[in-house]
């Protein structure tokens, strides 16, 4: 389990929620209308809420201290689920474009429960991969699947990308 804390910031028109991550440098947008923080993978400035607080570190997280490749992670990836549009917040690929891990980011305010987990395993249904991730920022949570037992198993410690690509199918 990650044990690094990021600081708690509040301003007159901005709260951000300390996070069970390392820190990291974001650029912000902050006025009385809308808060925004820039997501580099968008290449825009998006709303910031508690879940964008979360998704952006987490990405963050992967690059700087898991060593996956920026080029290779996609956040905000939209599929489709019987005839309904969603959208996987972040899916990282290996080299020769087979998404290898989804990652599931609420904010530090919500549970991950059952309910979480069957929200990334719909995600899962489509994309095959070997790793899911949930986290509210706070507590993480990773899986390795297994498809030869139809079975999965909840792992220590998210694994690092050199990890993801090398592991068996």
């Amino acid at each position: 389990m990650i044990r690094l804390f990021c600081i708690k910031i509040t301003t007159k028109y901005f709260k951000v929620y300390s996070l069970n991550l390392p820190c990291f440098s974001h650029l912000f947008k902050i006025d009385k209308r809308l808060n925004t923080i820039f997501d580099p993978f968008r290449k825009k400035h998006v709303k910031l809420t508690p879940e964008e607080w979360v998704r952006q570190n987490f990405l963050q997280y992967m690059i700087h201290e898991l060593g996956f490749p920026e080029g290779l992670l996609s956040v905000e990836m939209g599929l489709s689920l019987n005839g309904l549009s969603r959208r996987c917040d972040i899916v990282a690929f290996d080299n020769f474009g087979k998404a290898r891990v989804i990652v599931e980011c609420k904010a530090p305010t919500v549970k991950i429960t059952q309910k979480t987990f069957d929200q990334i395993s719909a995600y899962n249904l489509k994309l095959k991969v070997d790793f899911l991730i949930v986290t509210n920022g706070l507590n993480h949570y990773c899986c390795k699947m297994d498809y030869t037992k139809n079975s999965y198993a909840f792992l220590e410690e998210i694994p690092k990308y050199d990890f993801v690509v090398s592991a068996e199918k």
